[in-house]
């Protein structure tokens, strides 16, 4: 609680911001007025003062509400045809922004990758939206209605379960469709787990690669990692919890042990968290304890120098020693000695090698 004294100051300023407002209606008038607002809250200003002040301010700032609907109920003007792709909230219903609330509330329809979890969203804000589903197995089979419905003249928004559409997510096929069609696609911003992770976890945000999810066969996920492994800025990959001692086991493999990570977890819910480590210290913690909820994992780029071995020279050196004779074996131990490799990251690319050559 704010004492008596605070509680005049609070008072005093707002009156101020008011009268300044009154004399001088310019944009530095209008925060001054916001502002004095928000210090001013219910429990600071008396019952009765605090509905008149509210209104009052209503009427001075015309976009401005303490109710996110409010705020976008005051434009019901339709919506320019188009196919609009709203952000929407990863965790936190708070996040989602004015213009997404007007765009949802007045769109002609609503594509949801699962009608039944968008739904929760949109009764959240009362919004009564035409909402009809949209994913991996039935978007190219709706693609067709879809563009009948923009050539119309529909507003189409597009969202999915959380971020932003597209993101690891179906609709870049209907998004270059409508865009082929000369229909308008317009973006509405909203937030995004690996940017939010990106910013958040310490390692370099300058450049950085979106991996996105990778493969779910081992084969197939340790010859992405390669393709990776020489790269000098951040990694960033979304990772299923069941699925995250696996990835650490084979980036740190691959990868290197040492090298730094962040698995963000839970990103703008009430259990969000950060832990900063290396992989091999990841191993360890999550071989212990099984991580839960999403989980955006970011790893940093391999480290510039001469003496850094690249895996194109780790494969020449293992493609000349088996064509010498030697076994995958003696090849992949050989290697790493000289070149100073995991003997398992060797081992590994010799086997990937064999095969190549079996065919």
């Amino acid at each position: 609680m704010l004492g008596r004294g605070s509680l005049v100051l609070a008072r005093l300023r707002f009156s101020r911001a008011l009268a300044v407002h009154a004399t001088c209606k310019h944009v530095r008038a209008t925060t001054l007025v916001v502002a004095s607002y928000h210090t001013c809250a219910p429990h600071v200003l008396k019952p009765k003062t605090w509905h008149a002040v509210s209104g009052r301010v209503g009427r001075l700032i015309p976009n401005y509400s303490t109710s996110q609907t409010a705020v976008a109920e005051r434009s019901k003007a339709p919506l320019q045809p188009g196919l609009y792709l709203v952000g929407t909230p990863i965790g936190n219903l708070e996040d989602l922004t004015v213009r997404a609330l007007r765009v949802l509330q007045t769109a002609t329809v609503v594509l949801a990758e699962d009608t039944r979890h968008s739904r929760k969203l949109l009764n959240h804000y009362k919004i009564d939206a035409h909402l009809h589903s949209f994913h991996q197995h039935n978007e190219y089979s709706k693609q067709d209605r879809v563009l009948d419905q923009l050539s119309q003249g529909a507003s189409v928004a597009l969202i999915s379960d959380a971020g932003m559409p597209l993101i690891s997510d179906p609709g870049s096929g209907l998004v270059a469709a409508a865009a082929a069609a000369g229909h308008r696609v317009i973006p509405i911003a909203g937030p995004s787990a690996f940017l939010l992770a990106l910013v958040a976890s310490g390692l370099s945000s300058s450049r950085f690669t979106f991996v996105g999810f990778l493969p779910e066969k081992a084969k197939a996920r340790k010859l992405e990692l390669r393709k990776l492994a020489d790269l000098l800025h951040t990694l960033v990959f979304y990772v299923p919890p069941h699925d995250l001692l696996t990835v650490l086991k084979d980036t740190a493999e691959v990868l290197g042990e040492h090298r730094q990570c962040v698995v963000a977890r839970e990103l703008t819910k009430v259990h969000e968290e950060f832990v900063r480590c290396s992989l091999q210290e990841a191993v360890n913690k999550y071989g212990e304890t099984a991580a839960k909820g999403e989980i955006t994992l970011l790893i940093e780029g391999a480290m510039p120098g001469d003496d850094t071995i690249t895996s194109d020279e780790l494969r020449q050196q293992l493609v000349s020693l088996i064509a010498s004779g030697q076994s995958t074996s003696s090849a992949a131990k050989i290697a790493s000695k000289q070149l100073g490799v995991p003997r398992r990251e060797a081992y590994a690319l010799a086997l990937e090698i064999q095969a190549t050559d079996a065919v």
